[in-house]
């Protein structure tokens, strides 16, 4: 019996017969999307893939991920592109200038795409095409354009039907509950 907070002396590790690189949404209402796909981060990270996430609407507020990121031993690339959530928590900034930061967010994707990156994340961005700061078709050349052996990962609510489709893996989170609608500010390390 190992002792406690340490791993087994003997450890299998399984290899697939074919490597094939997923596309995996990450969507719905509730929270978590984001820490889903801080996790797969987590899990490449130790088995020594190479990352890049790509925030797309993040960036008005400090989110612990970026200097979580900066601290692990890792090869994970962070960009926050965007300057937080359009429309929403007193954004003061015009739609046009977060469809701007969005689109440089977009043409980053795709120097991304070519860059020998194992797992690739765009963070936000199916709530960036709900919003218009991205268009579908966009979407979709990514989709198309995704090297055979890279896992896409795209999280964010309300992911398109078509984007659901040519997905591998879906998962939905459903708020059953939240401290906020409690009257419990958002805290630090669970919320941001």
């Amino acid at each position: 019996m190992p002792k406690r907070g340490t791993l087994p002396d003997k450890i299998e590790r399984i290899e697939p017969k074919a490597r094939t690189g997923l596309i995996v949404v990450i969507t719905g209402n509730g929270k978590g999307k984001t820490t889903a796909a801080l996790g797969i981060a987590l899990r490449a990270c130790g088995h020594g893939m190479r990352v890049c996430i790509i925030q797309f609407m993040k960036g008005g507020l400090y989110a612990g991920e970026w200097d979580g990121v900066k601290k692990m031993s890792c090869d994970i690339e962070l960009h926050v592109t965007g300057k937080g959530f359009c429309g929403i928590q007193g954004n003061p900034y015009p739609w046009a200038e977060h469809r701007a930061n969005a689109q440089d967010a977009i043409d980053l994707v795709h120097e991304k795409l070519t860059g020998g990156y194992d797992v690739l994340i765009l963070d936000e961005i199916n709530t960036a095409l709900r919003r218009k700061l991205v268009d579908l078709e966009q979407v979709l050349d990514i989709l198309a354009n995704k090297p055979p052996l890279m896992h896409l990962v795209l999280t964010g609510r309300d992911a398109h039907p078509q984007v659901i489709e040519l997905a591998d893996t879906v998962s939905e989170v459903r708020e059953i509950k939240h401290a906020y609608r409690q009257g419990i500010e958002p805290q630090p390390g669970i919320d941001y």
